[in-house]
């Protein structure tokens, strides 16, 4: 659980701070575009930053072997979704494009995982 804790918390105050950057620091300097694409991938980065605070709840409470693999997919479409659109976004490059997709695949499983975790929860009382 604590693993998952800290790296929502870590995660949320990166894409907090990229948002922050591109708001400041990328408007006006790249084209709308990129800023689009980097705003984006900030987005997605928090979205899932919480999905880790649902991790780390429901590896208390469920399949820890799922809740874990629902996790490490969840930071594996970070890293390849956020972070091929952070790439675009600061380069212009479209070097990582195919990369981009892989990431959002990582995301869907990550939620199949949360789900079949979910699913074997016990109703209380």
């Amino acid at each position: 659980m604590k693993l998952w804790l800290i790296l929502g918390a870590v995660n949320g105050f990166i894409s907090v701070a990229l948002g922050a950057f591109a708001a400041h620091g990328l408007a006006g300097r790249v084209g709308e575009k990129e800023l689009a694409a980097f705003e984006t991938g900030a987005r997605y980065h928090m979205y899932h930053a919480l999905a880790l605070l649902a991790v780390a709840w429901l590896a208390q409470h469920a399949s820890a072997s799922l809740t874990y693999a629902a996790g490490w997919a969840f930071l594996a479409g970070m890293i390849l979704f956020s972070g091929s659109l952070y790439y675009l976004g600061i380069t212009g490059s479209r070097a990582l494009v195919l990369v981009t997709p892989v990431g959002g695949l990582a995301f869907l499983a990550g939620w199949a995982l949360l789900a079949a975790a979910a699913a074997g929860l016990k109703a209380h009382p």
